[in-house]
């Protein structure tokens, strides 16, 4: 079962951001995906699967949100190093 979310905004907004509909509503899907990725609620596989992005495509577009691509504590990635 596929659930859906609407959000309503007026047109005027397109003109203040400069952004097409299409463009706006893309950059506010991967905006909420890469939220929920920086908060560790999904993977980033999950996240790009979200919004219809491939896994690679939305990791190299994290940094247009100031989001790490690895965001590892420093006892995680000692312990993945030991680990490798």
């Amino acid at each position: 079962m596929l659930n859906q979310i609407n959000i309503q905004y007026q047109s005027s907004l397109l003109d203040v951001i400069q952004q097409s509909r299409v463009e706006f509503e893309q950059e506010a899907k991967l905006a909420m995906a890469v939220k929920l990725f920086e908060m560790k609620k999904l993977s980033s596989g999950m996240a790009a699967q979200l919004i219809g992005m491939d896994r690679v495509s939305f990791l190299l577009n994290l940094h247009h949100f100031g989001v790490a691509m690895i965001n590892l504590e420093e006892d995680e990635l000692l312990a993945d190093i030991e680990n490798a």
